[in-house]
């Protein structure tokens, strides 16, 4: 079995997208070269990046070279949200197998967003046309759950001029988007990936600087809700865009805390969000939203910087533990 991710800098929808020409590509075109040559191909390929790829030059010399290899092969958009794990992690995977027959589950030309078993429920594809370009005209559909960072087509955060702001920068139609995820019963509560509260939580309080100046750009969760959105590597170093944070205050209403907030001083507009309790998922937290065992534990030397960088790297375990068992079963 080979197991696959190129390094997803030059697809990311944020970047500058060189795709092949982007030198990090180039251990990766090494691999399909030499795939033919083998004198064992191996049985299995699983291969994961960011949403992106499937419109990449790459992903199209890819799927030509497991075709000449005699590889049937199905690809996939998944997000964690499909297993019920209130966390929106889009990703691209690509499962192969060497064998005459189709897989069971076989969309030929199309995508999946849910896998095989809960297609019926929800039958989310979207189609990608033999021999697609980069340069083509092809459109990805809106996806379901969208990231807003930097997974998201746009990045900004700004809304059109006929749309108004309601509070905290968000318009009636983002807010309702959130009312729907936390509304929705087949995702798991985030408190049942939390930790509890204890002295050590202290260092995951956002400082008072952060609060001004970010308060109005941030994704504020609370324990009740059924979403998050994807954590990246810069999460608890860097505060816009690379992850949602954590309302531990309950019993406040956001909505109240930010509609007049604007109005008051710095010292009163620091007290006001701090009765928020505005909180960073912690490591160990982020590690059970990926689907990492219990006893997982970084060693003691590792910083929580450098354990935030390594989740923000890594993939969901139950998304890829399933592909597994698709791809072999």
């Amino acid at each position: 079995m080979i197991l696959m991710s190129p390094p997803c800098q030059p697809f990311t929808r944020i970047g500058l997208q060189g795709d092949v020409s982007d030198p990090r590509t180039n251990s990766f075109l090494y691999i399909l070269d030499i795939l033919p040559r083998l004198q064992r191909l191996p049985k299995y390929i699983l291969l994961e990046n960011v949403k992106g790829f499937e419109t990449s030059s790459a992903r199209n010399k890819l799927v030509e070279t497991l075709k000449k290899c005699g590889f049937k092969y199905q690809e996939f958009l998944l997000s964690p949200t499909c297993l019920g794990i209130p966390n929106s992690r889009l990703r691209y995977f690509l499962i192969a197998k060497l064998q005459s027959e189709l897989f069971s589950f076989q969309a030929s030309g199309q995508i999946l967003e849910n896998f095989p078993d809960q297609e019926a429920k929800a039958s989310v594809k979207h189609r990608v046309a033999e021999g697609l370009e980069k340069e083509s005209s092809f459109t990805p559909p809106k996806e379901e759950h969208i990231e807003p960072n930097s997974d998201s087509d746009d990045s900004s955060g700004q809304c059109s001029q006929k749309e108004e702001f309601i509070f905290k920068l968000e318009t009636a139609k983002e807010m309702e988007k959130k009312q729907n995820q936390d509304s929705d019963l087949s995702i798991q509560m985030l408190k049942d990936f939390l930790e509890k509260d204890g002295e050590e939580m202290s260092q995951f309080f956002l400082p008072p600087k952060a609060l001004l100046r970010y308060a109005f750009l941030l994704d504020i969760v609370t324990p009740s809700c059924r979403r998050s959105t994807c954590f990246t590597k810069g999460y608890g170093h860097y505060v816009e865009g690379t992850g949602s944070v954590l309302q531990t205050a309950e019993d406040v209403q956001l909505e109240s805390v930010f509609k007049s907030v604007e109005m008051l001083s710095e010292e009163e507009k620091l007290m006001k969000l701090s009765t928020l309790k505005l909180r960073y998922f912690t490591p160990r937290e982020i590690a059970n939203l990926h689907g990492f065992p219990p006893e997982f534990g970084f060693p003691d030397k590792i910083t929580v910087k450098q354990r935030y960088r390594l989740l923000g790297n890594s993939l969901n375990v139950h998304v890829v533990a399933k592909l597994i068992s698709l791809l072999t079963g």
